[in-house]
């Protein structure tokens, strides 16, 4: 009666990573229990969660270097892979609530989440690029577009290109206060995507930092996002609670790879009861001020829930 904070599978979003071809499961060394999934696995796997409740996913898309050029332009090829799955989950699983991921980063040969010229992110070269991304994949049918990439005046460039193309209804999730962490490794592990030479400070926010995230917060809120993200979440809880007391956006975070690898190594090990430890950390995030969290323990969460 008197619980102050509640968690629902209504507030969490499960991450799911994507391969071509057919057949293929392959698990996550960095990350147990996670696996790429090829698009009639990946269907299979969607159709299980929604069974036990787990009704939103994030996609992210694993490409061969093959297909990755300075520009990105497999990320709007009619022939991506990552498009192609997101109108068969929306035709066959209608319900379903997808979000995408829009940044260079899985798609460019520089592995930088911008357009790279003499060895520097160019901000304005990359916003056409995200652009045709985003505009792609609401054509494909997605929910809500998820830029990750950090780039200034990216959430306006884009809203206007779904509005001026009819799209006015495909929400935008903004990565507001992405951190230049630590915690990523697992998940560049997954999509083989970490840079080909230096890092991602000068677009990533400096960790140091707190209220430099209410003027992203403020730019892209003004630029039309819908939603406001923090990432990572554990090491920002007074970041998510900032931007929860200073905007009436809806506030997300993202409970991200090396923090579900942290708690999984721990359990393995036998230091940590994982089945009390992971939905108090959940809970931890909601009671920060997160209404949604995306986490790759949505699953495992719902089948805790079922066993009761």
């Amino acid at each position: 009666m008197v619980r102050e904070t509640s968690l629902s599978l209504d507030n969490l979003i499960f991450p799911l990573f994507l391969v071509d071809g057919a057949g293929k499961k392959i698990p996550i060394d960095s990350m147990p229990g996670i696996f790429r999934f090829s698009e009639d696995l990946l269907l299979q796997e969607v159709e299980d969660c929604l069974k036990l409740g787990v009704k939103s996913f994030v996609l992210f898309p694993a490409v061969e270097n093959a297909l990755k050029n300075k520009e990105a332009t497999y990320s709007y090829s009619s022939s991506n892979f990552y498009l192609r799955t997101i109108r068969e989950i929306k035709k066959r699983f209608p319900e379903s609530c997808i979000m995408s991921d829009v940044a260079m980063d899985p798609y460019s040969s520089d592995g930088h989440d911008g357009y790279v010229e003499n060895g520097k992110i160019d901000n304005d070269k990359t916003l056409p690029i995200l652009g045709k991304m985003a505009l792609a994949q609401a054509e494909a049918g997605i929910d809500i577009i998820g830029p990750s990439d950090m780039m200034d005046g990216r959430i306006g460039h884009i809203r206007t290109v779904l509005d001026e193309q009819g799209y006015s209804d495909t929400s935008i999730m903004s990565y507001t206060a992405k951190y230049a962490s630590a915690w990523y490794g697992p998940f560049r592990d997954a999509l083989d995507s970490a840079p080909k030479f230096g890092d991602k400070k000068t677009y990533q926010m400096d960790p140091a930092n707190k209220n430099e995230a209410l003027i992203e917060a403020g730019l892209d809120e003004s630029e039309g996002a819908d939603f406001l993200m923090v990432k990572p979440a554990l090491c920002y809880l007074d970041v998510i609670h900032l931007l929860k007391e200073h905007s009436t956006l809806p506030i997300t975070a993202y409970n991200v790879s090396g923090e579900f690898a942290m708690l999984k190594a721990a359990a393995e090990r036998g230091w940590i009861d994982y089945n009390r430890a992971m939905p108090e950390m959940l809970t931890s995030i909601r009671r920060a001020g997160a209404d949604i969290i995306l986490t790759y323990f949505a699953k495992e969460y719902a089948l805790l829930l079922k066993q009761g």
